[in-house]
């Protein structure tokens, strides 16, 4: 009776009873499912270090019951991780490989080695791998602790590679854009113009890589338009805290091939190749023209240069037939060039 008259007037207070210390429900609860969540966690992080584990094993480690751990794998099954069970000698359980990638676990110098080979990847000389390398290095800098970063850039610091043809960037100033545009954050920079280096004030959008180089796709505060900037040619890079609002941008990457291929040039000219437009991007560098598909079988080129001649020298090179679109005066340099080489070959010898 005396017992029972406690625990009413516990409830009558309400306190749990059935907790003596007074706790209330809702944090007995949370308490609860945050140790499953590190025990699940701790689980993924055993099941990732070794191939086969025994139930024995991984409830000695966790500290728990055999049964207990069944049903955390049963958990990491829930949440898309393929977790295999094998009976038998060498049976056990093993984390297998699936459909979809899920989250992956990693030590701190799992998570240095990795942000390492991110930003040397990102700022190297593999084809195709910057792009890529860059967009998961952004995905790690979020989680990334702040103790971490300084051992990154350390190593960072310490890695040298040979010139294999691609411009080098500086990792640092790779990932400070990253951020930049990740976070929509004012940014500043030094950056050479007529022979004179300015400091620009832009609105960082996209970062782009070509076959060579890294670009900054970014609208200009000082000049009030869209401009690429060259990433390698930048110094003094500085992110401020100041965010702003994305404004109606034009696409990224084919700005920044106009930009490269023809707007910086004196000349530029169009054509129209018969050709299918994947045969043409693969003879002409990203960096020397645009090629857009209009068809199948034909494609638009948009190149520049210092003079005409040199626009269509580029296009004869190809080896197919084509059309002068832009400038009239290209055309007529053809007509003229056709005479002359027509010309020629009739007037050799045998």
């Amino acid at each position: 009776m005396e017992d029972g008259g406690r625990r009413g007037t516990e409830a009558a207070n309400g306190r749990d009873p059935a907790d003596a210390a007074g706790r209330d429900p809702a944090d007995i609860a949370s308490g609860e499912v945050r140790g499953t969540t590190e025990r699940v966690l701790n689980l993924l992080g055993l099941l990732q270090q070794r191939q086969v584990w025994t139930g024995p094993e991984l409830a000695d480690r966790l500290g728990v019951t055999p049964r207990t751990v069944r049903r955390d794998v049963e958990r990491l099954r829930a949440l898309g991780y393929p977790v295999h069970a094998s009976q038998g000698v060498g049976g056990g359980y093993q984390l297998g490989s699936g459909q979809d990638l899920p989250p992956l676990l990693l030590d701190d110098e799992e998570a240095i080695v990795t942000a390492v080979a991110l930003l040397v990847g990102a700022g190297g000389a593999v084809a195709g791998v910057g792009d890529a390398a860059l967009r998961a290095l952004t995905k790690l800098d979020r989680v990334l602790p702040s103790r971490l970063r300084h051992e990154v850039r350390t190593l960072t610091g310490a890695i040298e590679s040979f010139d294999g043809g691609r411009t080098p960037v500086d990792p640092e100033v790779l990932m400070t854009l990253a951020r930049s545009c990740r976070d929509e954050l004012e940014t500043g920079f030094d950056y050479p113009s007529d022979a004179t280096l300015r400091r620009r004030r832009v609105e960082p959008y996209r970062l782009v890589a070509s076959d060579r180089r890294w670009y900054l796709f970014a609208y200009d505060l000082d000049r009030a338009d869209w401009r690429s900037f060259r990433v390698d040619r930048m110094t003094a890079v500085t992110a401020r805290t100041w965010r702003f609002h994305p404004r109606p941008a034009p696409d990224a990457v084919t700005y920044v091939q106009e930009s490269v291929a023809s707007r910086v040039y004196a000349q530029q000219a169009r054509f129209l190749v018969h050709a299918p437009a994947a045969t043409v991007r693969a003879q002409i560098p990203a960096a020397a023209a645009v090629v857009q598909p209009r068809g199948r079988e034909r494609c638009e080129v948009l190149s520049g240069a210092a003079d005409l001649d040199a626009v269509l020298l580029h296009v004869l090179r190809l080896g197919h037939d084509f059309e002068v679109l832009t400038p009239p005066e290209l055309a007529t340099r053809c007509h003229a060039l056709a005479s002359r080489l027509h010309a020629a070959g009739s007037n050799s010898s045998d």
